[in-house]
């Protein structure tokens, strides 16, 4: 009536990796003439494995003839009308484009979610006709 033991291993191995969620940047659904500028926020949410460095970037979007320096909301409807608009790392100030270590935002990983503001802005323009007016922005995380 013995017994008998033996010793095994559990292993895991963690590599760097992140994930990113993105809320809608909504400018407002009743706007009028666009005599003053009109700004808004929305946030990303980035999680990254702790200790990992990372850029962000946002595209220039889907508006047509949208760069990242100028972008443009497009008309839904038949109209080919534009509204530009800009998207902001910081209240007023700072692009945030899509090319790391130029005008992407930085930050490293903690292993828990961690929010970015978006501040968006439609300056003082002339008006284009009534419609819907979208722009399609994809936000990358480098890792």
């Amino acid at each position: 009536n013995g017994s008998k033991t033996i010793t095994f291993d559990v292993t895991m191995k963690i590599i760097a990796d992140c994930t990113i969620a993105a809320n809608p940047l909504d400018f407002g659904q009743s706007q009028g003439i666009l005599a003053t500028a009109v700004s808004v926020n929305t946030t990303l949410n980035v999680t990254c494995t702790n200790t990992t460095p990372y850029n962000v970037g946002l595209n220039a979007g889907t508006g047509t003839g949208s760069t990242v320096a100028a972008r443009l909301l497009s008309g839904t409807g038949a109209n080919t009308s534009t509204v530009a608009f800009n998207l902001f790392q910081a209240a007023g100030a700072t692009n945030w484009g899509n090319t790391q270590g130029t005008d992407t935002r930085s930050g490293t990983g903690t292993g828990t979610s961690q929010v970015m503001t978006v501040y968006g802005v439609v300056p003082a323009q002339a008006t284009p006709q009534p419609d819907s007016y979208k722009s399609t922005t994809t936000a990358t995380v480098y890792f």
